[in-house]
């Protein structure tokens, strides 16, 4: 059986000259035009973050709750630790915006100034967290060896030391205040930071600027304060930012259980203590501090979560 085969028309070699060949899709002034603005690692971190509207939203809620428990309390005309007793439980009216407690006094004010201590007693809590937490965390990771074991244990005992337990003796020992809460809240709240903290440094340790840096004579502060630590910043201030609602709960149920701060000092926890006996006569007086320290703890971690996506760099386009 014979095999047929076409043959195909063919252009001579002999008649191919250079202006023949073409280059085609290339434009050298095109390629060297810059198609996408060179941004910076926190300006791009910034701009993705901008992307996601539920975060940009909680940031909207937490600027509001922040800037009106510092001004809310300035607003009325009532002072948050007045006594009034001629007005002693009024619901919400164009006088009283929300309503007064058994005492006759202004919740619209108290439920601020409420905020005010909880944020207050959080954010505390929090910073002094990072300054620990970052400073041990630090140590441990960078140093490593004996060093870090024997810190790592010292903060596992410490952790699993019930937390509640601390604090109430704590508390039981010292005056109930806002200080000796902030204090309560930190003697172990800076352990995650520094756990943190230390995985972050030994991925980073080993990196070529670290052992370029070292090797030009840069001792071991500069090497973790100038190169370590601000290349860790993203997980830590993620951390942070989602420890501040943790501090604000725990504060609220400390407050809850009569061990925060004390009368005539005003918490959103202890508000909610008080109002307790009598809510479903008085359901505003747990209303309102009920849904402030839902919004605000709802907030913080709605843009804790943005900005850990923010951040990573493994979704970075």
């Amino acid at each position: 059986m014979a095999l047929h085969n076409e043959l195909i028309p063919q252009a001579d070699a002999a008649q191919l000259s250079p202006e023949d060949f073409r280059k085609i899709g290339a434009n050298e002034k095109q390629s060297e035009v810059i198609q996408r603005e060179s941004l910076s690692a926190w300006r791009d971190s910034w701009e993705r973050l901008l992307q996601n509207k539920l975060a940009v939203t909680a940031m909207i809620v937490m600027l509001i709750i922040i800037i009106m428990s510092i001004i809310g309390p300035m607003i009325s005309n009532f002072d948050y630790q007045t006594n009034d007793l001629m007005n002693t439980n009024k619901a919400p009216n164009s006088v009283h915006w929300f309503g007064t407690d058994d005492l006759g006094r202004d919740m619209f004010v108290r439920t601020w100034m409420g905020a005010r201590i909880s944020l207050t007693v959080g954010l505390a809590a929090a910073l002094i967290d990072l300054m620990i937490g970052v400073i041990y965390g630090g140590i441990m990771g960078y140093f490593g060896g004996r060093v870090d074991e024997i810190m790592n244990k010292f903060a596992e005992i410490l952790y699993s030391v019930p937390y509640l337990l601390v604090t109430i003796l704590l508390l039981v020992v010292f005056e109930p205040s806002m200080g000796t809460i902030i204090l309560a809240l930190t003697i172990t709240g800076w352990i995650n930071m520094s756990w943190i903290v230390r995985g972050e440094i030994i991925q980073l340790k080993n990196r070529e600027y670290v052992l370029a840096s070292r090797s030009m004579g840069a001792g071991s502060g500069r090497l973790l304060f100038r190169h370590l630590l601000p290349n860790a910043m993203g997980p830590i201030i993620v951390t942070l930012t989602l420890s501040v609602p943790n501090a604000i709960f725990s504060e609220a149920f400390l407050s809850y259980l009569g061990l925060g701060v004390q009368e005539p000092i005003a918490s959103l926890g202890s508000m909610i203590n008080a109002s307790m006996s009598a809510w479903n006569l008085y359901p505003w007086r747990m209303l309102f501090p009920a849904i402030l320290i839902s919004l605000t703890m709802l907030a913080f971690n709605i843009f804790g979560d943005g900005l850990r996506d923010a951040l990573d760099p493994k979704l970075k386009k």
